[in-house]
């Protein structure tokens, strides 16, 4: 019997954090292996088994999987997340390649430089609504089922539900022009394998203050003014 996949990153959410969403949503248990130092993370580069010498890293099947896109799309296929046919799968690649656009967005602003922190967030906020949400809306609203592709839960439910909840914890209330998803919202957060994720104690990361940006930074050995420089 194969063992549970192992999940290979910090302790904090970045590019993980979808990860985890969709074992979660397909009620798959993990163990994490959080590196906390420099060390720890160079450790696993030397152990050659780490493509491009960059996580997230699933072990998983007997396999070394990188690539954020490349781990979601392998756990979404093998869990019955990814549709029922090639035209099902082309709409959820669409959304959450989207989707994508926006969470990183979200992960990146903690790194905005001060003086430009409240700009970053109003773009990002102006995309969200302007841009990203009215996609979703229409789509729920056009589609008449309850969730975004056929009529059932997929990969791209889950990354939605995720970046909702991204947006809303910069901004509370971000829904209140768009009925169908804070519909969607309720209806998803309710579904018993997301609504443990959901609760206090579960593998769910918060979210990225000072202390887990520094510790990040010092494990992939960033420089912090260049890093803001990008960022903004």
């Amino acid at each position: 019997m194969a063992g549970k996949p192992k999940l290979h990153y910090f302790n904090g959410r970045g590019k993980m954090e979808t990860v985890r969403w969709l074992l979660a949503a397909a009620g798959v248990e993990y163990e994490e292996v959080l590196f906390r130092t420099a060390e720890e993370f160079e450790n696993l580069i030397k152990g050659g088994k780490l493509m491009y010498q960059q996580v997230p890293m699933v072990e998983m099947d007997g396999m070394y999987m990188v690539q954020t896109r490349a781990i979601l799309r392998y756990i979404a296929a093998k869990y019955d997340l990814y549709g029922k046919d090639l035209k099902e799968r082309a709409f959820i690649d669409m959304y959450v390649e989207g989707m994508r656009d926006l969470n990183d967005m979200i992960i990146y602003f903690p790194f905005s430089l001060p003086e430009e922190k409240q700009k970053n967030l109003n773009y990002i906020l102006e995309r969200a609504t302007e841009r990203f949400f009215p996609v979703y809306e229409k789509a729920l609203k056009d589609h008449g089922k309850n969730y975004l592709v056929g009529n059932r839960l997929s990969w791209a439910d889950v990354q939605l539900i995720e970046v909702v909840l991204m947006v809303e914890e910069l901004k509370p209330g971000v829904l209140s022009a768009f009925p169908k998803l804070q519909e969607f919202k309720a209806r998803v957060s309710k579904l018993p394998r997301i609504q443990k994720f959901l609760q206090p104690g579960s593998p769910r990361k918060p979210p990225v203050d000072d202390a887990s940006f520094e510790v990040s930074r010092k494990i992939y050995k960033i420089d912090k003014n260049l890093l803001f420089k990008h960022m903004s």
